[in-house]
């Protein structure tokens, strides 16, 4: 697995083959088959370990932030970007080479929707339920989720020029603002009328 980091984190997908990983491995490719039935189940693997060890980071993060929303975000956001920019291969596995390969790719959707579920369900355990038909919400976590991943991959990429602590003061000005529009539409919208 620590071989195929490496070649994912720094050769991408096209440079990622099961030769590949037994050779930097030094390990003879039965010892691959005895482990994985292919190589999109280790590189999934791989990114599972990447994703654990992020969430680690983030929840450790928060547990040591003061109460506050934007204390929390900016927990969250310093940790998440220093984590990638610590290590910029973990930033590439996470964020960049799941795009080659569907069932990679897989995977990220599915995580970004277990990601997006986790910010709704911190949101209502601290702000309560939205009301009733409500999904503002929803919308508000996917947005964050999905552009914080495109924020990094654009900063990691020199896309966006900023330094790290400016990144994470903006982020989270820009997501504090999105959440707190978003809890005015669930609070202010009015009911629409029953269809049908």
């Amino acid at each position: 697995m620590d071989a195929t980091f490496q070649l994912l984190g720094t050769e991408g997908w096209s440079g990622t083959s099961v030769r590949a990983v037994c050779q930097g491995a030094r390990l003879n490719p039965r010892y691959f088959y005895e482990n994985f039935a292919d190589l999109d189940a280790l590189v999934i693997a791989v990114y599972d370990r990447v994703v654990e060890e992020l969430a680690a980071v983030v929840l450790a993060a928060l547990r040591s932030a003061a109460p506050d929303p934007a204390a929390q975000l900016r927990a969250t956001l310093g940790a998440t970007v220093g984590f990638v920019d610590d290590d910029r291969r973990r930033a590439r596995v996470l964020y960049v080479e799941a795009l080659g390969n569907e069932a990679l790719n897989r995977r990220r959707i599915d995580t970004g929707h277990a990601v997006a579920t986790f910010v709704q369900d911190f949101s209502r355990d601290r702000h309560g339920p939205p009301p009733e038909g409500e999904h503002v919400g929803a919308l508000a976590a996917s947005i964050l989720v999905g552009g914080l991943s495109e924020l990094i991959v654009a900063w990691i990429e020199g896309r966006v020029e900023s330094s790290r602590e400016r990144l994470i003061d903006d982020a989270t000005i820009l997501f504090l603002a999105l959440g707190e529009a978003a809890a005015r539409i669930a609070t202010t919208r009015p009911e629409e009328p029953p269809t049908g």
